[in-house]
């Protein structure tokens, strides 16, 4: 067994899984469930040094992080032999931002053996391809606004902050921060429905895009619906879709559109 998914919640981690030759040894974090999976170790930071180990031992060369996993908190008490000697690589990485933590954590993975790839490099069909796959179209107002986000997303990335903004009449109506994309939709002001806003997602400059690259699903679309939002931008080559058909047709049933943007376009 060559390859081990670091997996988190969500879908991404078993259609990877899937398009494998071979099964993968699904890793998963202490309390959190990847969809359609059952894991066959579970970790937590601080026993992040024997897992580690176990890897090794299991002839593991190859490690993808995919699914969604929360930032944890250390627990002193909770410590292994293992994973003590790590403490302060946690605490430096535990203080940094979201790309400065995965930086750190990648290269810890690498620097103890194991290539980190992408679930995009394993399932390359999984990247989102330029076009608009709803049936309702960006009007003006719609471009205008992705534009807007583009920028400001270009302008969030020093800040290391999140991946993804609302923006509707070229306002600012809220930013992706530490509870992610599902926080932003849920905390948005009323007049976003109003507005005729949208979510814009895409990557940061210099992101981690082995560990953390931006993913939406169908989960994303109903969340945007619910938030009262006119469509979801994403941007084209830079973002995992998950189900695209159902995303769409999800699209389609609420009357949003849902557009995969070129970088820089009108």
């Amino acid at each position: 067994m060559s390859l081990a998914l670091i997996a988190g919640r969500g879908r991404l981690p078993a259609e990877v899984a899937a398009a494998q030759a071979e099964p993968p040894l699904v890793c998963a974090y202490e309390g959190v469930v990847p969809e359609g999976l059952e894991a066959d170790l579970t970790f937590r930071l601080e026993t992040l040094g024997s897992l580690l180990v176990k890897l090794g031992e299991k002839g593991v060369t190859k490690v993808c992080f995919c699914g969604g996993i929360d930032r944890p908190e250390l627990d002193p008490s909770k410590l292994d032999a293992e994973t003590l000697p790590l403490v302060p690589l946690f605490q430096k990485a535990l203080a940094a931002g979201d790309n400065g933590a995965l930086q750190i954590l990648k290269e810890l993975f690498e620097e103890t053996g194991f290539e980190v790839v992408g679930a995009d490099e394993l399932l390359p069909d999984l990247v989102a391809a330029q076009g608009v796959l709803s049936e309702a179209w960006p009007d003006a107002q719609m471009r205008r606004d992705a534009a807007r986000g583009e920028a400001v997303l270009a302008g969030l990335a020093p800040l290391d902050i999140g991946q993804a903004c609302v923006i509707g009449a070229e306002q600012v109506l809220g930013v992706e921060a530490m509870g992610g994309t599902d926080h932003l939709l849920a905390t948005l002001p009323p007049r976003a429905r109003q507005m005729r806003a949208i979510l814009c997602k895409g990557p940061k400059e210099g992101q981690i895009r082995e560990i953390d690259m931006p993913t939406i699903g169908p989960a994303t679309i109903e969340a945007a619906h619910a938030a009262g939002l006119a469509g979801v931008v994403v941007d084209a080559g830079d973002v995992i879709l998950l189900e695209p058909e159902r995303c769409a047709a999800l699209a389609d049933e609420h009357g949003l559109v849902l557009w995969v943007r070129e970088g820089g376009a009108a």
